[in-house]
């Protein structure tokens, strides 16, 4: 975990792709704990520490994830999460890159609790819910492709699931039609941009997450820069 922005009320983290949000049924130790540590030996705090969940990243995917520091500031975050007030871009690297260079998809998912995997549909199904994404080819090396994707809506998997149905699954991806895991255990998802309106201060916080340390994230970011 790095720390990429701090204030009384927020602070922002770069997850690595081992590290999980919130608590679950494998027992690991949650981002959440681990930023509560921190806080505790930073402002050598007696007590418990707050440290307050916003939002969700899947554990193989890394990237910028939002915790709020107070009280106050939480059901605001939550809010502005729930209603698209905050701008999120991720990069993606895939193998078979769209056939367009740029555009947008719809289609419909279905969540199946049981595998913990969605299923996009180009029309309507039962309980299926809209998934929209924009996406952009920024950058290409011999063998893969790096996509930047903002998201008009939050759907479980969406990204994953949607550049599968387009035959372009996210490298290291097993579970969305990838060839091969990568080395460590992860998919080549980064939430690399946010940016919104501080829900105390109303200044504009845009925050950036370096790729991760790994020779194809890094020829690919190179190339974009």
């Amino acid at each position: 975990m790095t720390v990429l922005y701090e204030d009384n009320h927020i602070i922002i983290v770069n997850k690595t792709v081992s590290e999980i949000v919130q608590g679950d049924k494998t027992g690991d130790k949650p981002l959440s704990e681990i930023v509560k540590e921190y806080l505790k030996e930073k402002y050598n705090k007696p007590g418990n520490v707050f440290c307050g969940v916003t939002h969700r990243l899947d554990r193989p995917t890394s990237g910028i994830v939002v915790f709020s520091k107070t009280s106050k500031a939480l059901p605001r975050l939550n809010d502005m999460f729930k209603n698209k007030e905050i701008s999120k871009t991720y990069w993606a690297v895939v193998k078979n890159a769209p056939k367009q260079p740029e555009g947008t998809l719809k289609h419909y998912l279905v969540r199946n609790e049981k595998q913990n995997k969605s299923y996009a549909y180009d029309t309507e199904k039962p309980n299926s819910k809209l998934a929209i994404l924009h996406y952009k080819l920024i950058a290409r090396s011999d063998k893969y492709s790096l996509l930047e994707i903002d998201l008009e809506t939050g759907r479980h998997h969406q990204i994953r699931c949607q550049l599968a149905k387009i035959g372009s699954p996210i490298k290291g991806d097993l579970k969305y039609g990838a060839e091969r895991s990568n080395p460590d255990g992860g998919i080549s998802l980064h939430a690399r941009k946010i940016s919104f309106i501080h829900p105390v201060s109303k200044e504009l916080i845009e925050v950036t997450a370096p790729v991760p340390e790994d020779n194809l994230w890094q020829a690919l970011e190179a190339i974009v820069k």
